[in-house]
């Protein structure tokens, strides 16, 4: 039973090992300009034990992909877990995740190389179980529960666009501030908007 568990442990070692390379190496270089012996020697592991875990170079990059979604949704919900409201949820969110896309090489890797190598549909599948879930909560909660599914998922859409849209701006020019305080007029609007009673329009 030691034993089962001395491989799994070692397996797991093995494979957070190649997944910390390969992050780093996609990081500082880029997919392309990353390869696989690269990874491997900075790992300090074997050829064999990279595809023993990974198919190939972009399985690799999918599961780094994956992790960095995971570890930018787990930012994003500590910085909201303790607000006093749904409206301030969303906005610590929103500051979080500016500050989580501020950390060098998550904006290629998340926003440019992502979607170019694994294709929208699979970033969205990946959105869908890390931040774009969180945000989906948020969103429910902040307009009300009873806010059709629908509803939730085109603003969560609209919102999370924008979101990158301004994470883009920000990487190319510098300094986050004049977006968040943006967003959070735009968030704050919505949700005041969204609460208020519809009238029937006049026939």
């Amino acid at each position: 039973m030691q034993e089962r568990r001395s491989n799994i442990d070692r397996r797991q070692e093995t494979r957070g090992a190649l997944l910390d390379a390969a992050r780093a190496l996609f990081f500082e270089n880029g997919y392309a300009a990353t390869g696989t012996p690269e990874v491997v020697e900075r790992a300090g592991v074997t050829r064999g034990a990279l595809y023993h875990h990974f198919k190939d170079k972009q399985a690799l990059f999918q599961a780094v992909v994956e992790l960095e979604a995971s570890r930018i949704a787990k930012e994003i919900e500590v910085k909201s877990l303790n607000a006093e409201t749904p409206m301030n949820a969303l906005l610590h969110g929103a500051k979080a995740y500016f500050r989580a896309m501020r950390q060098a090489g998550r904006v290629r890797l998340m926003l440019l190389e992502g979607p170019a190598i694994l294709g929208p549909d699979e970033m969205r599948r990946i959105d869908l179980q890390t931040g774009g879930r969180e945000l989906r909560c948020g969103i429910r909660d902040a307009l009300g529960v009873d806010t059709p599914d629908a509803e939730v998922d085109a603003y969560a859409d609209l919102i999370s666009a924008m979101f990158d849209r301004a994470a883009l701006a920000c990487n190319v020019k510098g300094g986050t501030k004049i977006y968040e305080d943006a967003i959070a007029v735009l968030l704050s609007t919505l949700v005041r908007e969204r609460s208020q009673p519809r009238t029937k329009a006049r026939k």
